[in-house]
């Protein structure tokens, strides 16, 4: 309902005819009302739809094998380290005019640097993990981490030129409405490859679930299955920062959402449970965003954060109760 809620408003007001008909009639009366659902309103639903299934998947997996509530791709840099990888690509390679011959090649480019540097602080946070032990200094280096990958960020933005300085700035601020079909070629083949490894991962999440030597007695092989999780979440989040921009609190938030709704820790529950969650926030933060009626938008991080903060505060909250009491 909120997909199809979220292509039928927007900051033009279009009569249901006028949708309907732009899917199922060659013939309008006016043309840019089906240049407007088909060119920029799907494609938006269909990115906050696939951006929330893969952001509210990564931060499950992160939570899982560092067994925080506070994990999540954000928290540990994952995303610092793919706009880390963007930064060099629109603030550098791209100042050389190279994406001008590259035409839709340019996009993979983007989505490889974004992988790139979000792949390099999860193998850094795996490096971390296999010699320090304890969870919370492991999420501390994480979140070091990517505050080193913002201070390089911050060096390339200084030496940059206005124009690709504005372009990034924008892009920080998060937006669903910049990807276009081409680019969805690109993001939804990547994100459902992200999602089969996240599901192929799931007797492997359960079982880390329990601890890693309940998890070795059951023969499970610890470093190939960090490594098939990583490989996911970097791949996920990655793809999206790529596109999207860095988009917070969804991944830390939607999972316990999903543990309130289900009630269960089982993944094979939790995991397509996340998806649906994920995909149901995002595209209601999408459709407020876009304040339906008016001729202006908000940045998608500012709904996310409004949306999220308040989860956030709560499982702190609680958690420190259940502390005190214990």
């Amino acid at each position: 309902m909120l997909f199809f809620a979220d292509v039928f408003l927007g900051s033009v007001k279009i009569p249901i005819k006028e949708v309907l008909g732009a899917f199922f009639s060659d013939n309008s009366d006016f043309p840019e009302y089906t240049t407007i659902v088909l060119q920029f309103r799907l494609p938006k639903a269909l990115t906050a739809l696939f951006a929330g299934f893969a952001l509210a998947v990564s931060g499950l997996q992160m939570q899982t094998i560092f067994k925080n509530p506070l994990a999540g791709p954000y928290v540990l840099g994952i995303s610092s380290g793919a706009s880390l990888g963007v930064a060099i690509v629109v603030l550098g390679v791209s100042s050389l005019g190279i994406f001008n011959y590259l035409g839709i090649l340019s996009n993979w480019v983007i989505v490889l640097a974004a992988w790139f540097g979000s792949g390099l602080i999860l193998l850094l946070i795996f490096a971390v993990s296999t010699r320090v032990k304890d969870i919370m200094t492991i999420l501390i280096l994480g979140m070091m981490f990517g505050s080193a990958t913002t201070a390089l960020v911050g060096i390339l933005q200084y030496f940059s030129n206005e124009t690709m300085l504005k372009a990034f700035i924008i892009w920080t601020m998060g937006s669903l409405g910049g990807v276009s079909i081409t680019q969805l070629y690109v993001l939804i083949p990547s994100i459902l490859f992200g999602l089969l490894i996240a599901f192929l991962s799931v007797k492997m999440l359960n079982a880390l679930l329990l601890g890693e030597n309940y998890a070795k007695s059951m023969g499970l092989n610890i470093r190939l299955s960090r490594f098939l999780i990583f490989f996911s979440t970097s791949l996920l989040a990655g793809t999206i920062t790529a596109f999207c921009g860095p988009i917070g609190f969804i991944g830390i938030a939607v999972p316990h959402l999903a543990r309130m709704v289900f009630k269960t820790a089982n993944h094979s529950v939790l995991l397509p449970g996340s998806m649906i969650i994920g995909g149901i926030v995002l595209l209601f933060s999408d459709i407020v965003s876009q304040l339906p009626g008016k001729e202006s938008s908000l940045p998608i991080n500012s709904i996310t954060a409004l949306v999220g903060i308040p989860i956030v505060i709560w499982i702190i909250v609680k958690k420190q109760r259940f502390s005190s009491i214990s």
